[in-house]
């Protein structure tokens, strides 16, 4: 509306952009994405019952307990009132009591509406060096619907992403493409996911070398990235989160295994971002 007053009448407005539920919201860089219409499928988390209970079955109960301690000390409080938990004391003391009652389906449920179903905020991808590539602004808390919809938009998707709930944003990403699964190989892991790499990773003793992080391969796989060369897509874990996995598969997930990112990869530098 603003920059129509720049443009005589009748004349193409480069700068309008019409709403859709399909493709509106997000932002990615010009030479980033595939075209100017980006993915946003997040109309869809709003269902029937039916879904919801998909929805609250696909959130573990220490994803939930990460996102409760993102909260609001006040948000906390008033949390554990409703659940009629004691509401005194430190911030880590509330979360400590949630935690303990979350054991029953009733106050799970309460605290996935108050901190699931709360309104969202931004979900952003940046590069190691903390450069913007990415932003969605969400009108729901962030799920790994809202990083498909960014990563899906791409023109070229990284070989190699880091998110704080790999196995949800795997499982998500490759069921919406299915004939052409965006993480492989072994579902985005590091090795395939036998008990003989999982012992070896549990011990220290796998290394999973990426030699096309540092020099670009040619000629050996089909649509590679341009960049690396290579065209597989891993998806691991952020240091932070790693533990919070439950599936001993998960371990293969790890950004230590790669000697090319050990030591070298910040993979919190999200996390400095918002603060």
């Amino acid at each position: 509306m603003i920059s129509r007053g720049f443009f005589p009448s009748g004349v193409k407005n480069p700068f309008s952009v019409p709403p859709s539920y399909t493709h509106w919201a997000p932002w990615i860089g010009s030479e980033t994405r595939t075209s100017d219409n980006m993915l946003n499928t997040e109309f869809q988390k709003v269902g029937t019952s039916s879904s919801h209970e998909a929805k609250l079955s696909s959130v573990t109960e220490d994803r939930l307990l990460d996102e409760l301690a993102k909260q609001k000390v006040g948000v906390v409080r008033k949390l554990c009132k409703a659940c009629n938990i004691d509401s005194k004391g430190s911030r880590f003391d509330l979360i400590t009591r949630l935690r303990e009652k979350m054991k029953s389906r009733q106050t799970y449920d309460k605290v996935f509406q108050s901190i699931w179903g709360a309104s969202g905020g931004w979900s952003v991808i940046l590069c190691p060096h903390g450069i913007v590539y990415s932003v969605k602004f969400n009108l729901r808390a962030e799920s790994p619907w809202d990083f498909a919809d960014l990563l899906l938009s791409w023109k070229h998707m990284p070989n190699v992403c880091v998110y704080d709930f790999a196995r949800g944003l795997v499982a998500h990403t490759n069921l919406r493409v299915p004939d052409k699964l965006p993480f492989h190989p072994h579902e985005g892991r590091l090795a395939e996911p036998t008990e003989e790499n999982v012992k070896a990773a549990q011990d220290g003793s796998l290394k999973v070398n990426l030699p096309w992080l540092h020099e670009r391969m040619d000629g050996v796989n089909e649509n590679p990235h341009p960049v690396t060369g290579s065209s597989d897509h891993y998806l691991l874990y952020d240091r932070f989160h790693e533990g919070n996995t439950k599936d001993p598969k998960d371990i293969l997930r790890r950004i230590q295994l790669v000697p090319e990112l050990k030591g070298w990869l910040n993979s919190q530098v999200v996390e400095q971002f918002f603060a």
